[in-house]
């Protein structure tokens, strides 16, 4: 694989996982106002999530993206395990985000109808977004650490020579 084919994978990576952290950072950040509301007031607040599952595209993108990202890194252990660390991480994401935020939607309707446990549907779909926020952070360092090592190891290219592969 030729070295900027491999940059351009990394770059690919870094730049997905990173965006696909801004929706999970955003609820975390908002969190502590939040969890305190009342009803109206949340289901209110509740509605600027209209067509956010747009947002939610970019994490099989940036899953894509890592374990892409541990191919080209395959010659270089640091790099490989740090991208298919990345990889896993944002497959807990989906797993997290698929049994407890999901779950949640479809029983308010995506926070248009109030069931009796609504309170109980808050806290899981509040706490699992938070939870993915920190995953989603580690992740992103852990996709920027394969991608910085990558640039450590890479050869001394000179006009003459063109360097191929991850090293």
């Amino acid at each position: 694989m030729s070295w900027r084919v491999a940059g351009s994978i990394a770059f690919a990576a870094i730049i997905l996982t990173g965006s696909a952290l801004i929706a999970p950072a955003a609820h975390l950040l908002e969190l502590p106002n939040k969890i305190a509301m009342g009803p109206n007031d949340y289901f209110v607040a509740q509605r600027i999530y209209s067509g956010w599952w747009r947002v939610g595209l970019l994490l099989p993108a940036a899953l894509v993206a890592n374990v892409a990202l541990a191919v080209a890194a395959r010659r270089d252990s640091t790099a490989l395990l740090l991208a298919l660390f990345a990889a896993a991480l944002i497959a807990l994401n989906l797993a997290i985000f698929f049994v407890w935020t999901q779950p949640a939607n479809a029983a308010t309707g995506n926070w248009t109808t109030r069931p009796d446990n609504w309170l109980d549907l808050r806290r899981q779909w509040e706490y699992s977004h938070a939870c993915n926020a920190g995953i989603m952070f580690v992740a992103f360092c852990a996709t920027t650490a394969a991608s910085l090592q990558r640039k450590a190891t890479a050869p001394a290219a000179t006009s003459q020579s063109k360097a191929t592969g991850w090293r």
